[in-house]
């Protein structure tokens, strides 16, 4: 039932397109938050601060928004010695969410952000599945508790978390939408393909509403990362959460160099490129939110762009190949622009 009947499924069903919103940790540095501090304590510490957060995407057009919960699991909260409130955090982060969506006067949906545990899966590393299940069980009923209406796993880089994330969101009974994070030389850290992506979701016992691509390297290489999960031909809708840009340490802190006009070309190419969810990731504000909300409403959907178009629009990709050719990483030659 939840999985065919929710606020997320019935906004789809009416809308060709949504705009998600954008960056949660660059807005809370530019509210005061501290490199090395744990956000998810604002839910309860700062809880006008992250209402502002909340807010500011809604305010700025967003059809859905994601919790500050990014990092609300036990072995991320370990490092706060807050491991034993992983509920607490979780449900209010979510509580405040569903106010802020409860008031806006319109449809929005509250996604339940859920990050990578941060250990490495077996048998390369300690994480195995039945704890990683766990953990993210233990997450999904605080989020579920406080009112989100999805789960919203993201940034992940091996799919075997991915779908130690999908069990726990079926034990807790609530629909789910996840995104990757393809960072290297187009492949996750892990190294899966858009394409892998799309042929491992196929498979899931319990699949997703939606899926695709987050954080990652820069626009441009993030929506050709959505134009491989769209050559794969997936049965579901795409996502896209491209970063505003590309980091540059400025005067002390990291900045995005993305402008709102050039996160609103991103957005209109998303659409192109085939994503129905589309968003921004690091570095991106309510005033690039509002420019990609213009965008979308006024601008009419294009054939998909060649590698060439969104080079030219959006800056070169770091890497010659995303994998999808078989290709290994190798990276692109110092030069302003890349061949089709």
């Amino acid at each position: 039932m939840a999985q065919t009947d929710n606020a997320l499924t019935r906004l789809l069903k009416s809308r060709d397109w949504l705009l998600a919103d954008g960056a949660t940790g660059t807005n809370l540095f530019n509210m005061g938050l501290s490199s090395g501090d744990a956000p998810e304590m604002w839910n309860v510490d700062e809880p006008a601060k992250i209402t502002a957060l909340y807010k500011g995407s809604v305010d700025a057009g967003s059809d859905l928004f994601l919790t500050n919960t990014f990092g609300g699991n036990a072995s991320r909260l370990k490092l706060h010695d807050a491991q034993a409130r992983v509920h607490e955090l979780n449900k209010a982060g979510a509580e405040i969410a569903r106010e802020v969506a409860d008031s806006a006067g319109r449809d929005v949906v509250v996604a339940g952000s859920v990050g990578p545990t941060g250990d490495i899966m077996a048998p390369m590393g300690s994480l195995t599945h039945e704890i990683a299940v766990e953990m993210f069980h233990e997450q999904a009923e605080g989020l579920k508790a406080g009112g989100a209406d999805v789960l919203w796993v993201e940034t992940i880089s091996a799919f075997e978390e991915f779908a130690a994330a999908a069990e726990a969101f079926r034990l807790a009974d609530m629909p789910w939408c996840g995104t990757m994070s393809f960072d290297t030389a187009g492949r996750t850290m892990m190294g899966v393909t858009s394409k892998d992506m799309v042929r491992k979701v196929g498979k899931l016992a319990y699949p997703p509403l939606g899926f695709g691509a987050n954080c990652g390297t820069g626009a441009s290489d993030l929506l050709r990362t959505i134009l491989g999960m769209t050559e794969a031909g997936p049965a579901l809708p795409l996502i896209s959460k491209g970063n505003a840009g590309i980091p540059k340490y400025h005067d002390g802190h990291i900045h995005y160099d993305g402008t709102p006009e050039l996160m609103a070309d991103y957005a209109q190419l998303a659409r192109d490129c085939g994503a129905v969810i589309i968003g921004g990731c690091c570095g991106t504000t309510p005033d690039h939110l509002r420019q990609m909300r213009a965008a979308l409403e006024t601008r009419p959907k294009g054939d998909a762009p060649s590698h060439a178009a969104i080079v030219a629009a959006l800056g070169a990709f770091s890497s010659e190949s995303d994998g999808t050719d078989g290709a290994g990483p190798k990276r692109a030659a110092r030069r302003g622009r890349r061949r089709a």
